[in-house]
């Protein structure tokens, strides 16, 4: 069922996705060469909590940390450790914030250090624009399928592979609620969701250099890892639909 936001719910949203926007900028330079993602962990949580807030991740059961620090051929879900990041790696930071019984999401994908390739700096580009994209697709009177098809098309015709089994979704008073957003399109656009005021949604690009297919990583209950080892990334906003425009929340 999906869950209708008021103005003055949106609006207290709009505050929540604004602090988890300052936090998410504090945080960034601190991702550097040499620095475990714990560290970083500890950090964000700091951040959040200075700007009134609470960690939105921390409140998913089983989960007890602030954000999801994912590494090259992780995907999402991936927990903080004591791994320390090196010169080249491709990061992707997953984040939430909690405000007055509310919740927004945001992710970004970046190279740690000055060590990075054409290849992947087409490679994030792309999931930047194709973000920008599908936020653009938000409007009212479109459809989720209108989404939906502005991913496939940016990914898939960059030569890229959608992580078809994850998803977007909506956003409220859960971290995670109806409806879902795939990363492409599986039926016809007529016959998906038509996009409302009220509705406030996470629109994630999830994809890879190689493969759609996705693994559980070993020796843990929650990353999940591209199936070939290639590399991912991650692209996230929460947005607002209203009857005069779309918000961009974080």
């Amino acid at each position: 069922m999906i869950i209708y936001k008021t103005d003055e719910e949106i609006r207290i949203m709009q505050e929540c996705g604004a602090k988890l926007k300052r936090a998410m900028k504090k945080l960034l330079p601190l991702a550097k060469v040499g620095v475990t993602t714990n560290f970083l962990d500890k950090k964000a949580e700091q951040f959040i909590r200075e700007e009134g807030a609470e960690p939105s991740f921390s409140k998913v059961e089983g989960y007890k940390w602030t954000i999801c620090p994912t590494i090259n051929e992780q995907i999402v879900h991936t927990p903080p450790s004591e791994r320390k990041l090196k010169n080249g790696d491709v990061l992707t930071i997953d984040i939430g914030a909690y405000y007055k019984g509310f919740h927004s999401d945001h992710s970004t994908t970046f190279v740690v250090g000055d060590k990075t390739t054409p290849e992947i700096e087409r490679f994030l580009k792309v999931g930047r624009d194709t973000l920008d994209k599908a936020i653009g697709k938000a409007v009212l009177g479109n459809r989720i399928g209108d989404i939906s098809l502005a991913i496939e098309k940016g990914v898939e015709g960059a030569g890229y592979f959608v992580m078809e089994q994850l998803t977007g979704h909506g956003v409220g008073r859960e971290l995670h609620e109806d409806p879902f957003i795939p990363g492409f399109l599986s039926k016809p656009i007529e016959k998906t969701i038509k996009l409302k005021k009220g509705m406030v949604l996470a629109i994630e690009v999830i994809y890879s250099m190689g493969t759609n297919d996705i693994a559980y990583e070993k020796g843990g209950d929650w990353s999940i890892v591209t199936d070939d080892g290639s590399l991912s990334a991650c692209f996230e906003h929460t947005i607002a639909i209203t009857d005069k425009n779309t918000l961009v929340l974080t």
